[in-house]
């Protein structure tokens, strides 16, 4: 059974079915908790901003270009472009309320922040680990790989999201990597003779951040 395409359930949610709403939601929330969290950080109001984000769908869902009516991957991409934009200007909100010094006092007050990477050798806990590390980089680099290599935007799609230029996009996306890589690469004991390029080895292991900060 084919499933409706995001333009059909815009459609189906202006005309009030409550259920084409719902499956919006089902669809992009994880990208946008992901993309939220990377902005905010672990303790933060994230899924409260994800929440208002889909507020805003919900009182004024965006139309759709004539041109991308009818093609579900245009059509997904197009929503998905406007609700990372949205849950970016609601997370800016966010921190200009409440400031980045209250926000970092708060993750440095967080146990599970502030432990070494030794403890995570010892309790062979590499998932934390690689989320802690995460958290630990600037916002705009953790903001930019989140959206890269979890939520699989295209350069141009962070730009446009983040309204940064595509160069300034792959360059926190590379300092960002060898910046995770060459935090985690004592935590995850590479096997001898592995790559030792850190950016190879963060990308390897995606399949572990992905289950993490979601």
């Amino acid at each position: 059974m084919t499933r409706d395409t995001d333009g059909q359930l815009l459609r189906a949610h202006r005309q009030g079915d409550v259920r084409a709403f719902t499956e919006l939601v089902q669809r992009h929330e994880s990208c946008l908790l992901q993309h939220a969290r990377a902005i905010l950080g672990q303790g933060s109001p994230y899924e409260d901003v994800v929440q208002e984000a889909f507020l805003k769908l919900a009182q004024t869902p965006p139309e759709l270009p004539f041109e991308v009516q009818g093609d579900e991957r245009l059509e997904r991409a197009h929503l998905l472009s406007w609700l990372h934009k949205v849950t970016r200007n609601c997370c800016m909100d966010v921190m200009r309320s409440e400031g980045r010094r209250k926000r970092r006092e708060h993750e440095v007050a967080n146990p599970e922040a502030s432990e070494g990477g030794q403890s995570a050798v010892e309790e062979h806990d590499t998932r934390a680990a690689v989320k802690r590390e995460l958290d630990r980089l600037p916002p705009d680099q953790r903001e930019v790989l989140v959206l890269r290599l979890l939520g699989d935007r295209s350069y141009k799609e962070i730009a446009e999201i983040t309204g940064k230029k595509i160069g300034t996009v792959g360059w926190l996306v590379s300092i960002g990597l060898k910046a995770l890589g060459e935090q985690l690469e004592p935590l995850l004991a590479m096997p001898e003779g592995s790559s030792r390029n850190p950016r190879a080895a963060t990308s390897s292991r995606m399949d572990v951040i992905q289950g993490e900060v979601s």
